[in-house]
């Protein structure tokens, strides 16, 4: 079979790409190129390490959103934008806070003087961060605002060195219009190439007198605005190895510094993870972060000048070196030894280590990861006074908003499931999983925190109302002026343990734990499909090994709080009211349309109520007053007490909501779905609870369907059953095999 691939040019295409963005990319350039675009783009070119990483948070952008906490920031580089959202981080705004206010500080000082450490709870989404982060750093350095520059030293075969120019054969014009520079020399005409690990600043080559007046006066005014360059750009130096080399040469050309810069080649770099460039993460194994050894090259060191070849020059390695002008990270930090990280005390403070042959200075974000039990334990160690001021600690706890938990199991779900496309996954499966998930982090709260009138109802407060208000439900249990007290306070009940040791979101169920518990329900023989029975299956499994997972050991306190498997029984309950919703509404007894269009018009009764005004019936032509029949009716309907002006206020909280909306929604016609979820959803039961029996019938003639077939139903109900499954398998995503199991559970519920 003949081939239509034309593998030649295929080939060509990809090497012309590569060539273009090469030159795009300007990879390599003259010290005197690299001056020019230094003086054009002095303000992204003298950032610190911190300010690097500011302007990454910056670059891409910012949104609000709200949870129980209020209204925060979001920084989008957590999203992953650059790889379709993969492995993105979920929540945890307020740690993206603390950390953009903390490189902001940084970058007002000139260079990072504290370390980070992220502390929370096992799989608290602390490492998921730091990924995105580094993530964020690559892609960043591959973009023109990212755009980062080192140094390498050349020195050139006697044959390209003769004549004092220095250019290889077949240079353009261009290129030798850039002045004498070995930078563009071929790899035949140069004899040795020593590459700067530690990646010096090129400017950094400037003597530091003039360096520092040039900079400040180009940038006086950014200056005066706040802007802060690089303290090690201003006063630091070259790295011990650039300094014999700079100064050997320099004494060579008998001060010539034109001289000794043509054997610079200015070469932009790509920050990585994978060939760590500017990116390191230390293993809680590793005990030393930084070494020297002697300087090896391709070619031998009798190659080089005269001038270098009575230099002993070393080399520098580890990760403290790998992660300059980028971002450290210490994976797990208190896990090692103290004695394995107190140098930390001196670099992080002064930007300088030690080692054997010299001291270097690093311009390095440092940032660490520790669980929340190996931090308590740090804190009782003598060590950790001298610590505590060098370290600033940024607390990472679980999500307690179940909407948040779910959208992390989704996302694996679908990584695990995309190899098994032939097993379908129910619905309700990651939702269960994320549910009871939260409530076994809730903690109970303190009445005594919260002023009088609310203390009374917080202290009714059960797991399943906590979760309910976290992700934005009244809880059914209380009142609609309690509910509307409590969904005004739950910023304040969601903040009530933040200064304890023992904070919300401290313990409870593990996200990793909970993707396992979700990956064995997968595997269930039981079920065709994935199914949220065998989730449930598996948390039945779960709470019975106490002995491994250390939240199942705390007691149970008053209020149901702790109270592992009575939440098993909580979540099932739920899940059988949605499936209830779900089948009812798929029955088609009557265009859900209904129940808005009754709303809409209890809501024009209600507008002209409050108003006085007068309702222009479109039937009659008149203008009459508000109808006070339809709307009893529909109050009835929402279980509106009727005494001591209780109809009154709740029109009024009607009239209010719709306002408040309309504020923040300017221009919009109000989605009466968003703002009155709960009353819509009690109409829609007020109906139903009038046709039981015919839900119920139903019910069962699916059952008889999906087991018997339609050949042993009449034609009508056999017809009324498939309409049902198809609405069910178009609109809620359920197939026959878990339609079958969800109804089966209904059924038997009910």
């Amino acid at each position: 079979m003949s081939s239509t691939f034309d593998a030649k040019a295929w080939l060509g295409q990809i090497t012309a790409d590569m060539r273009e963005a090469y030159a795009r990319n300007r990879r390599v350039m003259s010290f005197g190129e690299y001056l020019t675009l230094f003086e054009i783009d002095m303000p992204g070119q003298v950032r610190s390490a911190a300010q690097y990483l500011r302007d990454v948070f910056d670059h891409y952008g910012t949104s609000t959103v709200r949870g129980p906490r209020g209204a925060l920031t979001h920084w989008q580089l957590f999203d992953c934008p650059w790889d379709e959202g993969r492995d993105s981080l979920k929540g945890q705004e307020e740690v993206q806070a603390a950390v953009y206010r903390l490189l902001s500080n940084f970058a007002r000082q000139g260079r990072s003087n504290r370390l980070i450490l992220l502390h929370g709870p096992n799989g608290s989404a602390k490492s998921t961060f730091v990924s995105c982060l580094q993530r964020a750093m690559e892609h960043y350095s591959s973009l023109d605002a990212g755009a980062l520059y080192r140094f390498n030293w050349i020195f050139p075969s006697q044959r390209s060195g003769k004549g004092g120019i220095g250019f290889g054969g077949g240079l353009s014009p261009e290129s030798q219009a850039a002045g004498e520079s070995y930078a563009y020399l071929e790899d035949d005409l140069v004899e040795s190439k020593i590459v700067d690990e530690l990646r010096d600043h090129p400017i950094l080559l400037l003597p530091r007198a003039e360096r520092r007046t040039w900079i400040e006066e180009k940038l006086k005014d950014q200056i005066a605005a706040g802007l802060r360059p690089a303290r090690a750009l201003l006063d630091g130096d070259l790295s011990h190895r650039n300094r014999q080399i700079f100064d050997a040469l320099l004494v060579s050309y008998q001060g010539d510094l034109a001289k000794v810069l043509r054997h610079v080649q200015v070469e932009r770099f790509f920050i990585s993870r994978r060939y760590r460039q500017s990116l390191a993460t230390v293993e809680p194994q590793l005990a030393v972060d930084a070494r020297v050894r002697p300087l090896t090259m391709d070619r031998s060191l009798a190659t080089l000048p005269p001038a270098l070849q009575s230099l002993t020059l070393f080399e520098f390695c580890g990760e403290l070196v790998d992660g300059n002008r980028g971002l450290l990270d210490f994976d797990d930090l208190l896990k090692r030894p103290l004695d394995a990280f107190k140098y930390l005390l001196g670099v992080v403070e002064d930007g300088m280590t030690s080692l054997e042959v010299a001291s270097i200075a690093v311009d390095t974000v440092f940032l660490a990861t520790a669980n929340e039990s190996y931090l308590a334990a740090f804190k009782e160690s003598p060590e950790f006074q001298s610590f505590k001021g060098r370290m600033e600690l940024v607390r990472a706890p679980y999500l307690l908003d179940h909407r948040l938990e779910q959208q992390i199991y989704d996302a694996r779900m679908a990584e695990a499931m995309g190899a098994h496309a032939d097993r379908h996954v129910a619905p309700h499966v990651t939702w269960v999983a994320a549910l009871w998930a939260v409530l076994t982090r809730m903690r109970k709260p303190s009445p005594e925190k919260y002023p009088e009138g609310l203390a009374d109802l917080v202290a009714r407060l059960s797991p399943s109302d906590k979760a309910r208000l976290y992700a934005g439900e009244a809880p059914e249990s209380f009142s609609p002026e309690e509910q509307k007290q409590l969904l005004a306070s739950v910023e304040l009940i969601a903040r009530e343990s933040d200064s304890y040791p023992h904070y919300e979101g401290r313990s409870g169920a593990s996200p990793r734990e909970m993707t396992l518990l979700l990956m064995n329900a997968a595997q269930s023989a039981k079920w065709k499909c994935v199914s949220p029975f065998a989730v449930l299956e598996e948390l039945e499994e779960l709470v019975r090994a106490v002995s491994v997972y250390e939240f199942l050991r705390q007691e149970p306190m008053p209020g149901g709080f702790h109270d592992n498997g009575q939440f098993i029984t909580q979540v099932h309950d739920r899940l059988i009211e949605r499936i209830d919703d779900e089948v009812r509404t798929s029955m088609g007894l009557v265009d859900e349309r209904r129940y808005l269009e009754q709303f809409e018009r209890y809501l024009t009764q209600v507008s002209c109520w409050v108003k006085h005004e007068k309702y222009h019936n479109p039937v009659t032509g008149q203008d009459e007053d508000a109808d006070e029949d339809l709307m009893a009716e529909v109050e009835h309907a929402l279980h509106v007490e009727t005494g001591d002006g209780g109809a009154a206020a709740f029109r009024r909280e009607i009239i209010a909501k719709i306002g408040a909306w309309s504020l923040d929604h300017r221009d919009q016609r109000p989605d009466y779905e968003r703002i009155f979820p709960r009353p819509l959803a009690e109409l829609r039961e007020a109906f139903f609870s009038e046709r039981r029996k015919v839900v119920r019938k139903i019910n069962e003639d699916i059952l008889i369907y999906l087991v018997d077939g339609p050949s042993r139903m009449a034609p009508d109900a056999a017809a009324a059953s498939r309409r049902t499954l198809d609405t069910l398998q178009s609109r809620f995503g359920y197939c026959e095999h878990c339609a079958k199991d969800a109804v089966l559970a209904l059924v038997r519920s009910r």
